[in-house]
């Protein structure tokens, strides 16, 4: 289980991720705008992404931090269904 111990925004971001995917095998955020909260890297790995497309997984994860989006300047997601 891969939660992020960095900064409150990657906590805040890894426990909403976590709420929306609970099947999720693993969540990664990591703040890469150098601790503002302005750019994040996201990884999520669950099983909801199963027969879906790689755009349609990405929609997936900006519905679910749709509040916390309006905030960011950028945010790269990465996505995947467990091997």
């Amino acid at each position: 289980r891969g939660l992020a111990s960095g900064t409150d925004g990657e906590s805040r971001l890894a426990r909403l991720l976590r709420e929306k995917f609970p099947r999720a095998s693993a969540i990664k955020v990591v703040d890469i705008s150098g601790g503002c909260g302005a750019m994040y890297e996201i990884h999520v790995e669950s099983e909801e992404f199963r027969e879906k497309r790689p755009v349609q997984q990405h929609q997936m994860v900006t519905q679910a931090l749709s509040e916390e989006i309006k905030h960011m300047h950028g945010l790269r997601i990465f996505t995947s269904a467990p091997k």
